[in-house]
């Protein structure tokens, strides 16, 4: 089972869980790759090249551990078998539980720590129904820049949830013989990300669970009112280039709560105007979408701009993240931050009139400043599955050499 998913890219607007304001989330087209194998060893392991982590852990000790605090799948209705169950732990005291059951050195990486109690989360309630925990052989590998605020762990939850759930027939597997390219039921997607949810609670705690909705639908998602737009975007060219300037989501976001706090005749209109660009947007998006004209790009040109000087105004903003739209628009293009701000990624929209040299110049004056620059899109399908001869050279490759 080879799985792929992708990140989302905030374009309409920063999302900020302390307000009902609109945040328009859409999916980039960078992927993540799992590979999951079966196998008879007695173990189960986890190969994660991307930050140098394998680990395996012994399926027998680990069936005898008392995983009872992670709470019980469910089996409410048909289309829910295996369903996360109720529990009421919080997403921390899971954590050091579970550490303390598979004996997770206390000095291990903060990102090996998340990716490891994500994937046994998910392992031993997913699989908890088997007669006996399965041994497997799992990767995972992404394009995706881990720790960028481009939701790579929301890839990893729904890429993990869909591969346990089909091992494990929670779902049944959508690759018919012959096919390249497979995708779930909208109730096995249901499903999937019901699980991934409960995987981003075990990295991030309170997660919104935008990110895992979008890499599992892919279509356009709202945080946190309204129903989402119905139409899928058109695959809109982007740049997307990291600073590298490393930020706290947490801290980016409790800075604008405190900026609201003390000026709040100021900021409650510039986040109210936020959301009115996320909801025009989210109107030329859908428009895009039944009849694409370069009307449409000016509009979006123009929303990017808005957008960034209000998250400017918020605080979220960066001196390289300024450098970063000050390079892009002396060739005539549009940028803003993505993700929390504070540093991290910024996104710029490629118009399709662009010839590829001018497109070229523009990375490598990015490049010059010391930035990751890589050509992609937004708009892209979400999870599906995929036969290993559909796949590139060079997935295969960092996926065991398929």
């Amino acid at each position: 089972l080879i799985g792929d998913t992708l990140c989302h890219s905030c374009l309409g607007s920063l999302l900020l869980p302390f307000n009902l304001q609109v945040a328009l989330a859409v999916a980039l087209n960078l992927r993540t790759f799992l590979r999951l194998q079966p196998h008879s060893n007695g173990q189960v392991c986890l190969n994660l090249p991307n930050i140098g982590i394998k680990r395996a852990w012994d399926v027998a000790r680990l069936q005898l551990q008392d995983t009872s605090f992670l709470g019980k799948c469910s089996e409410k209705e048909p289309g829910e078998r295996g369903a996360p169950g109720d529990t009421s732990a919080p997403p921390a005291e899971l954590a050091e539980k579970l550490k303390e059951v598979v004996g997770l050195p206390e000095d291990c990486a903060d990102p090996e720590r998340a990716a490891v109690l994500t994937f046994l989360y998910l392992y031993l309630c997913i699989c908890q129904k088997q007669r006996a925990l399965p041994s497997l052989d799992i990767t995972v590998w992404s394009e995706l820049p881990p720790g960028a605020g481009l939701g790579s762990s929301a890839a990893y939850s729904v890429c993990m949830a869909a591969a346990l759930l089909t091992a494990c027939e929670g779902i049944p597997n959508p690759l018919w013989d012959g096919e390249s390219t497979g995708r779930w039921t909208v109730e096995d997607l249901e499903l999937i990300n019901k699980w991934a949810f409960q995987g981003e609670r075990m990295i991030h705690g309170n997660p919104s669970g935008v990110d895992n909705a979008v890499s599992t639908w892919a279509p356009p998602s709202r945080a946190h009112h309204g129903p989402s737009s119905p139409h899928r975007p058109p695959a809109l060219k982007i740049l997307l280039t990291n600073t590298k300037v490393p930020r706290s989501t947490k801290a980016l976001v409790a800075g604008v709560r405190s900026r609201l706090l003390k000026f709040p005749e100021i900021v409650a209109p510039v986040l109210s105007s936020i959301e009115a660009i996320s909801l025009e947007c989210e109107r030329t998006l859908g428009e895009m979408a039944a009849a694409p004209a370069p009307e449409h790009y000016l509009v979006l040109e123009e929303l990017i701009d808005m957008n960034q000087h209000h998250l400017n105004a918020l605080g979220v903003g960066h001196a390289l993240l300024d450098q970063l739209c000050h390079v892009t628009r002396a060739h005539g293009l549009h940028s803003k931050l993505t993700g929390a701000g504070g540093g991290g990624c910024g996104i710029t929209l490629l118009r399709p009139d662009l010839e590829p040299p001018e497109v070229e110049a523009v990375k490598q004056a990015l490049r010059n400043c010391g930035f990751d620059c890589w050509e992609t899109s937004i708009g892209a399908p979400g999870i599906s599955v995929h036969a290993p001869a559909s796949l590139d050279a060079a997935v295969r490759q960092a996926l065991g050499g398929l």
